[in-house]
């Protein structure tokens, strides 16, 4: 929020504060992104294919009880540190695309995440 809106909403009453809080509902002002979740688990990205929006955040949490998982990002070459049980691994993504990725230590874990504007 600008610091004008912010002086709206302090001085202007009820009225100031309505505005403000248009503003910042208002499509693409948002302060905040969502956030979509991707389970790790029975050895599968769950869902496996995920439609968001740019400026979304993705976070993957392996669920499984025993085993190690990892994200790897085919195309950019990157993979992030291995997630043990319950840890998770967040990314957000600003640039329209596709983003095909698997597991570092299972490949035949597949899925991908398109963004679009």
């Amino acid at each position: 929020m600008s610091r004008g809106a912010a002086r709206i909403a302090v001085s202007g009453g009820w009225r100031g504060a309505a505005a403000a809080l248009l503003l910042a509902a208002a499509p693409g002002l948002a302060l905040a992104q969502a956030t979509v979740e991707v389970k790790m688990e029975d050895y599968k990205f769950i869902p496996a294919e995920v439609k968001i929006k740019r400026g979304t955040t993705v976070k993957w949490t392996n669920t499984e009880r025993r085993t190690s998982h990892s994200v790897v990002f085919i195309v950019e070459k990157f993979e992030s540190d291995r997630l043990f049980p319950g840890e998770s691994y967040q990314r957000k993504f600003d640039k329209p695309g596709t983003y095909a990725y698997t597991c570092g230590p299972h490949p035949e874990m597949k899925a991908v995440i398109i963004v679009t504007e």
